[in-house]
């Protein structure tokens, strides 16, 4: 007995070493030679975003020259599809920024002459429509929020520290308020009119909007503010989890760490995990996005890094991917934002030198579990596992590396699966519903 014990001791210390280092898999990579770099930091691409229209997966990445749609449906055969020039082109161009709403992306730009310009998506990958390309309402915007719960869009950085917008007509956008508060908006999330604001200098801020649907346009009110926490720099961008609780926020200073924020309180918001990549002292997140319990973040230099944040004082790098190889940190460079909500797992990656990547991170992880109501025993096992369950149709196994070893359909209720020609050691399995994942875990085959 003490034998098998110090084996799955050995095997369980090894698991998150293999978190700690796993390699995410590239599917797919494109950039332009023929596209011009900033004339400040050589980037000639920017931000990317993702959607999925008439059962499409759509990646989306802005360069120097305007705004780039790709098919990656089938990562591995992925093509561009459609383009759209920029009002403002060239050396000059650093940022765009992309949000959509119902069947429209909106695009900005924070230099030059540029315009808000809005795109009709419904016909793709066949073709785009553009149907609105103005700097009526502004030229330029450093970044947007759609807030699609209640159809406002919150330009920063536009002719004030921010603007909202009406999208009751979607491709002619009203404005209801100017936002003066502070001096800067950098980013903002929105969530049913509570904003949250990365003000650069001027901290972070949680605002609610909502008041601005009352008859006689009432301002909003500041909910919370948070100026000073450990290690503050220039308060650049943040992501808040599914729960509403949990806010990953970004300062764009080297060196600087990722801050999780309990927001659970509004009253009093705490810092309770501070974290970075783990390369490099001068290291910088940039973008980040929450999906489930995974914190998907674009490190300049770094690349994609993402964090299990399932238990946010904790937080655990589980996967990477690297897209910038050179290993200096000076200035701005490398990966800029990064999607992770495509249907198919598959993430999207920016990077400011080297284009659009489409990475898969196909290991699961054991502490994503989704109000499951599957079990497996016996685990650890010589040679089968039992699976019950009232919901899964399909399970799949893989070894350390991340290859796929087995994929079965499931027989409601119970289903047994032999361990066959594998090797002893742990193995990772996710069950699902048709598509979506519902439970993950780890497996131990051990016949000693």
């Amino acid at each position: 007995m003490m034998k098998r014990l110090n084996i799955i001791l050995l095997y369980s210390t090894l698991v998150i070493n293999v978190y700690g280092q796993q390699n995410a898999n590239k599917l797919f990579h494109w950039s332009d030679s023929t596209l011009v770099g900033s004339w400040a930091y050589d980037n000639t691409y920017n931000e990317c975003w993702g959607i999925e229209v008439n059962d499409r997966e759509i990646a989306i990445i802005g360069s120097t020259a305007g705004t780039h749609f790709f098919d990656i449906t089938e990562p591995t055969n992925s093509i561009e599809v459609a383009f759209v020039a920029g009002a403002y082109t060239g050396d000059g161009v650093i940022h765009r920024d992309y949000h959509d709403y119902q069947d429209y992306l909106y695009i900005v730009c924070d230099e030059g002459p540029s315009t808000l310009q809005i795109i009709d998506i419904s016909n793709l990958p066949n073709s785009i429509n553009k149907v609105y390309d103005s700097n009526q309402l502004f030229a330029r915007a450093h970044n947007i929020f759609i807030d699609t719960a209640t159809a406002k869009l919150y330009a920063c950085a536009s002719n004030v520290a921010m603007q909202v917008y009406s999208l009751a007509n979607p491709i002619d956008p009203l404005l209801l308020y100017s936002y003066t508060d502070v001096g800067h908006v950098h980013d903002a999330y929105v969530r049913n009119d509570t904003a949250y604001l990365n003000c650069g200098n001027d901290g972070f801020r949680i605002v609610d909007f909502h008041y601005l649907d009352l008859p006689g346009g009432m301002g909003p009110t500041e909910l919370a503010s948070l100026t000073s926490y450990p290690d503050n720099g220039y308060n650049h961008s943040g992501w808040l989890n599914h729960d509403g609780t949990i806010y990953a926020m970004q300062d764009e200073n080297h060196g600087a760490d990722v801050k999780i924020l309990d927001v659970s309180d509004l009253s009093n918001i705490s810092v309770i995990a501070t974290f970075n990549s783990g390369v490099d002292s001068q290291s910088m997140a940039h973008n980040g996005i929450i999906k489930d319990n995974l914190l998907y973040l674009a490190y300049y230099h770094d690349g994609l890094r993402v964090f299990d944040i399932s238990n946010p004082s904790n937080p655990s790098q589980i996967w990477m991917y690297d897209t910038y190889l050179p290993s200096d940190h000076n200035s701005y460079k490398g990966a800029w934002g990064v999607y992770p909500y495509f249907s198919s797992g598959n993430i999207v990656v920016s990077d400011m030198q080297e284009g659009l990547f489409i990475i898969e991170c196909n290991i699961p992880n054991e502490t994503n579990n989704i109000n499951s109501r599957s079990y497996l025993f016996p685990n650890p096992s010589q040679n089968k596992i039992n699976i019950v369950t009232d919901e899964a149709n399909v399970f799949e196994l893989f070894d350390l590396t991340g290859k796929k070893v087995k994929h079965l359909k499931l027989n409601k209720y119970s289903t047994s699966i032999n361990k066959g020609n594998l090797n002893d050691g742990i193995y990772f399995y996710t069950l699902k519903k048709d598509n979506v994942r519902i439970s993950n875990g780890k497996i131990i085959f051990n016949n000693d």
